[in-house]
C-alpha cells in the first residue's frame, strides 16, 4: 500500500501544492481542515480516493490524533496573517504547531514539515513573529528531525500579496503604502513546495529560510507589480505613525462588530512586522543548499495579473492595434 501524508492546512495557499506534488509521487494525502466541504477542489489532484480532505480541529487533540491516524509523515500548513475570533496567533502558530508535533511524535511517525515565516522571533514586539517562534520550539522539542521552512512573502497564482495589490489599485488614483522601504524577498510557491516534498520524503533536515532570487523594497514590487497590469499609480510611502492611526482604526471596527467586519486591510501587529525587512538571513541555509533553482518573480507574475489590466486578455491586443498603420 502507498504512503501516507496528513496535510494539516493542505487546502491552503501552500498546503494544495504541496498536496498536489506528494499526489504526483504516488502517495496517499490526507488534506487535514476545518471545512472539508469547501476543500473538494483537492480531490483531482490524484486518482480517485488518493487524495481526501477531512474534518480538523488544530485546537483539539482528538481531532488532530484522527487526521493523522495511520500517517507516514505530517506537514503543518496552518497559519494565520490576522486574530479572529478563537483564532488567535499564540493557539494556531505556536500551541497548534506543537499539538501536532506531539501528536505525531507519540503516534511514531518520523517525517514532520512545519512551515513558519522568516522574521519568526521570540522577542519581537509581532504577536505573529513571537508566535512562529514559540512554534517552531515546541515542533523541535517533541520532533527534533522536523524540517522547519521560513518562507519570505509568498506568490504565486492565489497568493494574497501581488493580488491583494492589484485589486487595490483599481480603486482610485494613488495606492499608498506603510513600510514602503522595507524589503521582501518573494518565493514562488512551488518552490516551497518542492522543498517542503525533501522534508516529507525524509530527506534533509533543519530549518532553511526561503526567498527568491530578488530582494527589494515593497515600493519596488508594488512598481514592478503596476507595470505588468499597465496601471499608473502615485505609491506614496505614509510614515509609521500614520500606519499606526490607520490599523487602530480599522482594528477597532473589528472589535466594535464583533468580528463581523474583518480587518484585512491593516493591523497594528502587521505594522509593527513592517518594520523589519522580510530577507533571507546571511548565513542561513536557503533554496540552493536543497538543490533548487528559485524562480523569479518575473517569470510568474504576468501569468496571473494579467487580469487587473485595464482591459483584462485584451490589453495585449489593444497595445498592439495602437502600432498599426493606416
Amino acid at each position: 500500500m502507498s504512503k501516507l501524508v496528513t496535510i494539516y492546512g493542505g487546502s491552503g495557499f501552500v498546503g494544495r501544492y504541496i498536496a498536489r506534488r506528494m499526489a504526483k509521487l504516488g502517495w496517499r494525502v490526507r488534506v487535514a481542515v476545518r471545512r472539508p466541504n469547501e476543500a473538494i477542489f483537492v480531490k483531482p489532484y490524484g486518482t480517485v480516493g488518493q487524495v481526501e480532505p477531512v474534518l480538523c480541529n488544530i485546537r483539539d487533540d482528538a481531532s488532530v490524533a484522527r487526521a493523522m491516524d495511520g500517517a507516514d509523515a505530517v506537514v503543518n500548513c496552518v497559519g494565520i496573517l490576522a486574530e479572529d475570533r478563537k483564532n488567535k496567533f499564540d493557539s494556531v502558530q505556536h500551541e497548534g504547531a506543537e499539538r501536532i508535533a506531539r501528536l505525531a511524535a507519540s503516534a511514531g511517525i518520523s517525517n514532520m514539515v512545519h512551515l513558519s515565516a522568516i522574521g519568526a522571533d521570540a522577542q519581537s514586539p509581532s504577536a505573529y513573529a513571537k508566535s512562529k517562534a514559540l512554534g517552531e520550539e515546541g515542533v523541535l522539542e517533541h520532533m527534533p528531525n522536523a524540517m522547519i521552512l521560513r518562507p519570505s512573502v509568498v506568490f504565486g497564482p492565489e497568493d494574497g500579496f501581488f493580488n491583494r495589490f492589484a485589486a487595490m489599485s483599481k480603486l482610485g488614483p494613488a495606492l499608498p503604502l506603510v513600510g514602503g522601504k522595507t524589503k521582501f524577498q518573494p518565493v514562488y510557491v512551488d518552490d516551497v513546495a518542492e522543498a517542503a516534498v525533501q522534508g516529507v520524503l525524509g530527506q534533509v533536515r533543519g530549518v532553511y529560510e526561503l526567498g527568491g532570487p530578488e530582494a527589494k523594497s515593497l515600493e519596488g514590487w508594488i512598481n514592478d507589480m503596476l507595470a505588468v497590469i499597465h496601471r499608473r499609480k502615485l505609491v506614496p510611502n505614509l510614515p509609521f505613525f500614520v500606519g499606526n492611526l490607520m490599523a487602530f482604526g480599522f482594528d477597532l471596527l473589528q472589535k466594535l462588530t464583533f468580528g463581523l467586519w474583518r480587518n484585512s486591510v491593516l493591523t497594528r501587529d502587521q505594522v509593527k512586522l513592517l518594520r523589519k525587512d522580510n530577507v533571507v538571513s546571511e548565513g542561513a541555509k536557503t533554496l540552493a543548499d536543497l538543490g533548487i533553482k528559485a524562480t523569479p518573480a518575473s517569470a510568474v507574475l504576468e501569468d496571473y495579473l494579467w487580469r487587473f489590466r485595464p482591459s483584462g486578455q485584451y490589453d495585449a491586443i489593444k497595445d498592439s492595434a495602437k502600432n498599426l498603420r493606416a
